[in-house]
């Protein structure tokens, strides 16, 4: 599948998607928390997507590849569940960290993006986990910029990583994403400046960083789907999904409660008299 770049018109449909998508998760936030099921989460999901947004679930069936079809209309990791973990009937208890990933389609455009959310009272390693996941993320969305490579994304989310001691999931990455839920090109979370595909405007990505706590080797559990660490240390994760533009980029995966912006963003806004390419109200990280 080729590249797609999206005009005016399209752009402002994914605008759509992506802002629904991230309040998807603002509605499920107050939901993840002790004695909470992931199937309870995946129910309330499906039913707000449905029923108040007026969307579908892209992951709900979806089958890439001839690929045994994905269950459920969210993807929720726990622990050293990296990705694709299939929400089940096992409570959250009190420490754990989840990886809320979801993914709609409203007017046959998709948004895209997932948070982390710390239940109870989480150890220091975990916390210190997911906010550097969270700055990793974001990291990458600073790099992007009309005729910047690829390769220069992966690199700054990969020596952030690895400076503060955390591992680089290397087998699953990012994405275009557009009128299909994965397009053309793949995203990477490590490389090497100047290297791979330049970015163009027009082109709609998602950057998806997944960062261990332990070795980066990961595994599949024999479900078809969920992915873990094979060492079973914590893993994390963050998405957005981004617009290149002719002169940076704009978070297309932002709403009234996303997390705050880490300050090295806000503070290369101010030093240079950027305006933020989105408008946001902030709330904490956890739920």
């Amino acid at each position: 599948m080729p590249i797609t770049y999206k005009n005016t018109d399209d752009i402002a449909k994914m605008r759509v998607a992506g802002r629904l998508a991230s309040e998807l998760l603002d509605y499920l936030t107050p939901f993840v928390k002790l004695g909470m099921t992931t199937n309870q989460l995946d129910r309330l999901a499906e039913e707000h997507t449905t029923r108040v947004l007026g969307a579908v679930s892209a992951p709900l069936h979806y089958s890439p590849k001839g690929q045994y079809p994905y269950p459920k209309s969210i993807c929720t990791s726990v622990n050293h569940q990296v990705c694709h973990g299939i929400p089940n009937d096992k409570p959250l208890k009190n420490g754990d960290i989840v990886n809320v990933d979801v993914t709609l389609i409203k007017d046959g455009w998709h948004g895209d993006c997932s948070r982390m959310f710390m239940v109870g009272h989480v150890s220091v390693a975990a916390k210190r986990l997911c906010h550097l996941t969270y700055e990793a993320l974001w990291k990458g969305i600073m790099q992007v910029k009309e005729g910047v490579h690829l390769g220069s994304v992966g690199f700054a989310i990969q020596t952030f990583a690895q400076r503060h001691g955390l591992s680089v999931v290397r087998e699953y990455c990012g994405h275009g994403i557009g009128r299909a839920f994965h397009e053309e090109p793949q995203i990477l979370h490590y490389g090497q400046p100047g290297t791979l595909e330049k970015l163009e405007s027009g082109m709609t990505i998602t950057i998806e960083p997944m960062l261990n706590a332990g070795r980066r080797e990961v595994r599949e559990v024999g479900d078809g789907w969920t992915i873990v660490t094979k060492d079973r240390s914590l893993s994390a994760q963050w998405e957005h999904t981004v617009l290149v533009t002719p002169t940076g980029y704009e978070v297309l995966t932002l709403s009234a409660g996303s997390p705050p912006l880490p300050a090295f963003v806000t503070d290369f806004a101010k030093e240079y008299g950027q305006q933020h390419p989105f408008h946001t109200h902030a709330q904490h990280i956890s739920s």
